[in-house]
């Protein structure tokens, strides 16, 4: 039988015993590092070498940052990888190749970039059975004990202690050394993971931890000195439904922004200390299925087929039903709450991944959390804090929600090679770059023009329905997509961005696999560049790269972030009580609003009879309005005591209303500024 991991007052076993039967399984397949080692999957020699050469390739061919990252961290990741491939012979083992592997890697300070270790190591993940978090008293960084496992006891090693050693090493000290392992592109976004792989190791990007257990030196309670020992649990885990990047070559899968470390820390902490949102979400999933063969049985009868957007329709119907309140049908992508502060009532949603496979239901869930009944309508809390990204879609269409004002989606740039000329001269989704890479032949332009990833129209389909203040809430844990979200409700001066680190973990790339890379060559009839890696290897590859708008038009993303207009230092309060503090500072910038701008309530009703089409209006801080009808100006109208009612076409009008449905688009001002916009299709 094998042997549990253990630690002070238990073991691995007391955890799965406290643990939902979600993650049971996943927990009770854990072993210790040294069983784990004694089953991995070797690689020969070949097989190594074969990896850094095609390394070389995708760096060489595809990686847009390149030169940036040379000049900003003087490294010289091509020259590392020749040498290394020369040096291979001399290595003593499988993971010394690994950990260079990944050391050469992470010296880019580039989260899209990545080495991904053989699938042995890649569907494991290690943890010990707390979690650790930094937090500010009276000005200085303390590291504290922010919870432990369900199951997890201990006397004096409980939530709130300081702790001040790691393996004898000073804490402060051990997180810059834990830093240096990750590829933080600021100081502030490589803390951040210091802190974060203290006690878990997303094995997918960095080889297994090179001790088998942790010493922890802390102050308890009364200011006393105690140590802690604690044995790394490897596992797997437990399996997602939804969210991956795609393997295919489609636009889906070209759109994807996603900090993989970051995203496999959100799911160990899932399982680890939200078990309840890994069952809320396989409620969910049965909910669905259960709709859906409901559909397909009753019309089996009469032989009809059930077309997917009908299926899609009666599932969401169905988990619409199943939950209660600001519940969220997508349990593991939001959660939702009405937080009150000092007699002031806001609404609070947190959006821990924009990684989902389809921006539809993404979008309609979010609008669908806003507009509920219950989720007041004068002040609206976003936090993504901790979210690493994922689909591109889904951060940039959200952006129209909160706003009056037109989106104009980020922009992306490949680098000039022969391997991404020759991708876009035969990839259809892809030729609006090929023009400038075929001229940059002849001009030597270093990077193609630039265009979106998220076609403009898209992101200006549905228009705000959100008409209060927004604060949105960011850390420097925020990459990829949440960084394209982050810059995009700044450009368009959405509302208050509110830190709790100096900047975003700047990540301003579109990232693709080499494997994606080498299937988009396959499907335009190429021959791939790139070769297949052994036993589940793999590598991503930041592939273009994100560049602002608005006042920041044409600053790149990448290693600069996006700065918050206001910082929060988290507190002993904030790590151990929800965020109580953090809140109240969100709540506070909003209440300086309410009270500075008049509360904008904007409510539209539109009913149409044949050729004639009736608006009614019921507003707040609204001094007039402009309605268009399929982007021609009809009517401008004074709101007088907050109500209006348009009846189009007027009297006397040689304008007649188009047949079929018509999409009408309405322009609220106060004091001349639009402050307000909705569209409606009629």
């Amino acid at each position: 039988m094998t042997r549990k991991p253990e630690y002070d007052g238990g073991s691995l076993q007391d955890l799965v015993a406290a643990a939902d039967d979600s993650v049971k399984m996943a927990l009770g397949n854990g072993r210790g590092l040294r069983e784990f080692l004694a089953t991995i999957d070797k690689l020969a020699e070949p097989d190594l070498d074969l990896i850094v050469e095609q390394a070389v390739k995708l760096l060489e061919g595809f990686y847009v940052h390149l030169p940036m990252k040379r000049a900003m961290h003087a490294v010289d990741p091509l020259q590392r990888l020749r040498l290394l491939r020369r040096r291979i012979p001399q290595l003593t083992s499988e993971i010394a190749f690994h950990h260079e592997m990944t050391e050469i890697f992470t010296s880019l300070r580039d989260l899209h970039t990545n080495y991904i270790l053989p699938a042995h190591f890649a569907q494991m993940v290690a943890f010990l059975p707390f979690r650790v978090a930094t937090c500010f008293e009276n000005g200085l960084r303390r590291y504290v004990m922010a919870e432990g496992m369900g199951g997890f006891a201990h006397p004096t090693f409980v939530p709130g202690v300081n702790l001040t050693y790691w393996n004898g090493i000073p804490i402060d000290r051990a997180v810059e050394i834990a830093a240096s392992y990750h590829a933080g592109s600021n100081p502030a976004a490589r803390h951040a993971r210091g802190v974060a792989g203290l006690a878990k190791r997303a094995m997918n990007m960095s080889p297994p931890p090179d001790e088998e257990w942790v010493i922890v030196g802390y102050d308890d309670l009364n200011g006393q000195p105690q140590q802690f020992r604690a044995e790394w649990t490897i596992t797997g885990l437990p399996p997602e439904v939804d969210g991956a990047m795609p393997e295919m070559p489609t636009e889906v899968a070209a759109a994807f922004g996603l900090d993989l470390e970051g995203d496999t820390f959100r799911r160990i902490n899932k399982m680890l200390f939200d078990q309840d949102v890994i069952a809320k979400k396989r409620r969910m999933e049965s909910v669905r299925k259960g709709a859906r063969d409901m559909l397909v049985s009753a019309r089996s009868v009469s032989g009809d087929t059930v077309g997917e957007g009908e299926a899609a329709a009666a599932e969401t119907a169905a988990v619409s039903t199943a939950v209660q309140g600001t519940e969220s049908i997508m349990p593991d992508v939001f959660s939702a709450r009405v937080v009150t502060v000092d007699g002031h009532q806001f609404g609070y949603i947190r959006i821990s991944t924009f990684s989902v496979s389809d921006d539809v239901p993404f979008v309609n869930e979010f609008l669908r959390l806003i507009e509920l009944p219950e989720m007041p309508k004068d002040g609206l809390i976003i936090d993504v804090r901790g979210n690493g990204g994922g689909l591109i879609w889904a951060g940039e269409r959200l952006l129209q929600l909160l706003t009056p004002r037109p989106i104009e989606p980020c922009r992306v740039q490949f680098i000039n090679t022969s391997a991404n000329l020759q991708l876009s001269q035969n990839v259809q989704s892809l030729q609006n770059w090929n023009p400038s890479l075929a001229r940059a032949l002849e001009t030597g332009a270093a990077f193609s023009a630039a265009f979106p990833i998220t076609p403009p129209e898209r992101c200006n389909d549905i228009g705000q329905r959100y008409y209060g203040p927004i604060v949105l809430v960011t850390d420097a844990r925020c990459y990829s997509t949440t960084d394209i979200f982050a810059a995009g409700f700044q450009d368009h001066k959405i509302g208050t961005i509110l830190g709790t680190e100096d900047n975003t973990g700047a990540g301003g790339a579109n990232v693709w696999t080499l494997e994606l890379v080498r299937q988009f060559f396959q499907s335009a009839g190429l021959a791939p560049p790139l070769q297949s890696l052994p036993k589940g290897a793999g590598m991503r590859v930041a592939i273009r790269r994100t560049l602002r708008v608005g006042d920041e038009a044409g600053t790149e993303l990448e290693d600069l972030g996006v700065k918050p207009d206001q910082e929060h230092q988290l507190t002993r309060n904030d790590v151990l009580n929800r965020d109580m503090d953090l809140i109240a500072a969100a709540a506070a910038i909003l209440v300086k609003r309410n009270q500075t701008t008049p509360p904008i309530s904007f409510n539209v009703s539109a009913l149409r009879t044949g050729k004639k089409l009736k608006l009614e209006f019921s507003t707040g801080g609204v001094d007039y309005v402009d309605v268009f009808v399929e982007q021609r100006p009809r009517v401008s109208r004074n709101i007088v005591a907050g109500a209006l009612a348009v009846d189009l076409p007027e009297k006397n009008s040689d304008f007649l209303l188009p047949a079929g449905a018509v999409n009408i688009e309405i322009r609220g001002y106060a004091s001349s500024r639009l402050v307000c916009c909705r569209r409606l299709a009629v």
